[in-house]
């Protein structure tokens, strides 16, 4: 498995897929687990036609650094690292939640190395979101003191509630595990809430597609709207999901994703 010193970060990143055209570069989310939790059921889907890269980023289990606060700026030079170090030319570039921030500033610093950008259920800040705000700070207090409500909560906000129900209570209990309150999903949490993008937007170029979640508890749809709103020649989709939309949402996620990348 390939790894990209950046820092005091050893970068961790797969590769698979044998698809000729661009790669397909995927930026995952908050949590530890990182790519494999965000992208695990994803990736098997468009390796046949692309090759596919996923960065672990700092702050998850798979690669190491020195602990310290994680900004935009770290986090995006990561993921141009990851895709000088792999070597696939310009990528089409994918971000989902934290992932999206990350991407969008990757577009709009580097723009030589991003031929298309898919934001899926981001946000550009939270200042003037007091909900936000709230929701991340909650996630701060209960991850440093209640790991089990912690979890609890971030399965609560990330599906919807129909969604839930349909996957019953033994699905509940395990998707509850999957993003445990470690330190370095803290650190993400910590990243999520000083994370601001309203300088990068601007300079963003690359044919961007926002992908908004009608019935996301977790980053209201409302940030979606706004991003698009923010890049010049943005397109916009909404897809009726809570957040995970990968999850609860996969085949119309894909096809959407697809259908703008394979766009001339």
């Amino acid at each position: 498995m390939p790894v990209v010193e950046v820092a005091d970060a050893q970068v961790h990143y797969t590769v698979s897929g044998t698809g000729s055209g661009p790669a397909l570069l995927l930026v995952h989310g908050t949590g530890s687990v990182g790519a494999p939790v965000t992208w695990g059921s994803t990736v098997p889907l468009f390796d046949h036609e692309r090759v596919v890269i996923a960065p672990d980023l700092s702050g998850t289990d798979a690669t190491p650094d020195g602990g310290g606060r994680l900004t935009v700026e770290i986090l995006a030079g990561q993921v141009i690292a990851v895709i000088e170090d792999a070597g696939p030319g310009a990528v089409d570039l994918l971000g989902f939640s934290m992932g999206s921030t990350v991407a969008a500033a990757v577009a709009s610093l580097r723009p030589d190395l991003v031929r298309r950008l898919v934001l899926v259920a981001g946000w550009a800040h939270v200042d003037s979101d007091e909900y936000l705000r709230n929701l991340f700070t909650v996630w701060q207090r209960l991850g440093r003191t209640d790991a089990e409500s912690f979890s609890r909560n971030v399965t609560m906000t990330g599906f919807s509630r129909s969604f839930l129900n349909s996957i019953g209570r033994d699905g509940v209990e395990a998707m509850s595990a999957n993003m445990p309150p470690t330190p370095g999903t803290l650190r993400h949490v910590d990243y999520n809430l000083t994370a601001d993008l309203r300088p990068l937007l601007p300079g963003i170029r690359a044919r961007t597609l926002v992908v908004g979640c009608t019935q996301d508890a977790t980053i209201p749809v409302e940030h979606s709207r706004a991003l698009h709103d923010a890049i010049a020649g943005s397109t916009y989709v909404e897809i009726d999901s809570g957040h995970v939309v990968m999850f609860e949402k996969r085949k119309e996620f894909v096809e959407k994703v697809r259908e703008f990348i394979v766009a001339a």
